[in-house]
């Protein structure tokens, strides 16, 4: 076994690109598949820790996980390849809908194409609580972390970071009292032949405090530097300078997963900074979760609207593209350098029993997370209005029965049979959806 060259690892991550439907679960699951099962290039050790560390981090765990990847394969070079193609193909595809959207009010064709995929992405985000949940969950404790995760974060509405730590803080304490049940994902140095195969010549796995200076000085100056520029071309009361600065401290400070991100934005883009009204953000939502990319990807949809309602001297339409890829920058550059920064000394941390029990526990709350994520999706999905009211401290779903589906239901659950019965492909599963739902919604 050898370590894939830079030409097989470069057209592996521009397919993923094309195809990386779904969100972060199921980006995760096609990412293992890929890398894991089908090509062999990591151990599912390796995967696992690295993923443990992504979902720690503000930011969208997804593309970060591809960075950290493409890092341990083909050093910094290989990160910001494998990071920038996770986004590319999505960006464009946002960039088109978003300016039809500001200058055509409707995009009933492109609305009738992704029909059948929002469909297909329900089933493919329940595959990967299968996937992940299979290899994750290898005891009764796993089992129980992951449904308290899930009831949480589902109908008590605690706070991501928080069942996050208590994770790991379960981890951490029954490695004393219960080993044998905290061992299960095997985050140890071991790791099988492919992550023996990265070792080898591999001194950019260790930490060096000479390379972590310089990486921190020279991406917080991509970050930050054209923000400090418009501030003082156009001063604070800038749109240009007010989409900086706020999608730069979201960067920072949005944890809990694309959806708890997505709910911080619409409230503050919406009431605060009236950049777009609350059925824009639903529109840009819906464009962000049926192309390619991660989801966090809408903030290019409301950088583009503010830019274009606001526009200066510019042509609005380029106002709006230039805005929107300053949004794109702002908040994806420090996901970069959150991973060339902290990966070194996270690869250094691997095998620590403690560190291990604490990261296998946040693995299992992990499929609890994105068994949420399915939940909460498969209900808009099939429903075209659903409505959460609380009773003391339990969160309900109330969904308007008389406004299900039926057709959407159908190619879920067609969508799941191609993929879990016949082992169809995602792409072809993807595109199978994509024809039936338009053909739904045009002759229909």
């Amino acid at each position: 076994m050898t370590k894939p060259s830079f030409g097989e690892a470069f057209r592996l991550w521009a397919k993923l690109g094309f195809i990386n439907f779904g969100g972060p679960a199921a980006q995760i699951a096609m990412m293992h598949r890929m890398l894991v099962d089908e090509r062999r290039w990591v151990g599912e050790t390796r995967f696992l820790h690295a993923l443990n560390y992504c979902t720690l981090l503000p930011g969208p765990e997804a593309q970060q996980l591809a960075t950290y990847i493409g890092w341990l394969l083909h050093r910094t070079l290989g990160g910001i390849v494998a990071g920038s193609m996770f986004i590319l193909p999505g960006f464009l595809c946002v960039m088109a809908l978003s300016w039809l959207y500001a200058v055509h009010g409707d995009v009933p064709l492109v609305s009738a194409l992704f029909y059948g995929l929002q469909a297909a992405i329900l089933a493919i985000v329940f595959q990967a609580v299968v996937r992940i949940g299979k290899r994750a969950l290898g005891n009764r404790a796993m089992v129980t972390l992951a449904a308290l995760a899930f009831v949480a974060l589902f109908f008590l509405q605690v706070p991501f970071p928080l069942v996050v730590g208590t994770a790991a803080a379960a981890g951490f304490l029954g490695h004393r009292f219960a080993p044998e049940l905290f061992k299960g994902s095997g985050h140890g140095g071991g790791g099988g032949a492919a992550d023996k195969v990265l070792e080898d010549g591999a001194d950019h796995l260790t930490p060096s405090t000479g390379h972590t200076v310089a990486v921190a000085l020279i991406g917080g100056a991509l970050w930050l530097g054209p923000v400090a520029i418009l501030w003082i071309i156009f001063g604070w009361q800038s749109t240009w300078t007010q989409l900086g600065v706020f999608f730069s401290e979201m960067a920072v400070v949005t944890f809990g997963g694309a959806y708890a991100v997505l709910a911080y934005v619409a409230q503050e883009a919406v009431n605060q900074y009236g950049w777009l009204e609350p059925e824009e953000m639903l529109s840009g939502l819906a464009l962000a979760e049926t192309t390619p990319g991660p989801l966090i990807l809408v903030v290019q949809f409301v950088g583009f609207l503010a830019g274009y309602r606001d526009p200066g001297t510019l042509d609005p339409s380029l106002a709006g593209a230039l805005a929107a890829t300053l949004v794109v920058w702002v908040t994806f550059v420090p996901s970069f350098l959150w991973i060339l920064v902290g990966a070194p000394y996270i690869e250094r941390l691997r095998g620590l029993p403690r560190l291990d029990a604490a990261l296998t526990a946040i693995t299992a709350a992990i499929v609890g997370v994105i068994l949420n994520l399915a939940i909460w999706f498969a209900l808009h999905v099939v429903f075209a209005e659903v409505r959460f009211v609380d009773i003391g401290w339990i969160h309900l779903p109330r969904p308007n029965w008389a406004t299900l589906d039926p057709a959407a239901v159908t190619l879920a659950l067609a969508s799941a049979i191609a993929l879990f019965r016949f082992n169809r492909g995602v792409v072809e599963t993807l595109a199978g959806a994509a024809v039936l739902g338009m053909a739904w919604r045009l002759l229909v």
